[in-house]
């Protein structure tokens, strides 16, 4: 349970510190027989750093408990 609450802590504070991630999607345009076109569509993840701030306290509160 320890080791949960230290995983939580680390992905909290990775979460305070970045609050985006950039992806890129394929999306078909075109679909006529043997002729496909795509096109990459770039697609962004956004959270609150409020949310790494809870991910932090929940894995705080794990590893605190896990020591009694």
């Amino acid at each position: 349970m320890r080791a949960l609450g230290m995983v939580l802590l680390i992905i909290g504070v990775v979460m305070t510190i970045i609050t985006a991630v950039n992806y890129t999607t394929k999306e078909e345009v075109v679909d006529i027989g043997n002729l496909n076109i795509t096109h990459d569509k770039p697609q962004q993840l956004n959270w609150s750093p409020i949310v790494g701030i809870v991910v932090i306290g929940i894995g705080g509160l794990i590893v605190w408990k896990s020591k009694k």
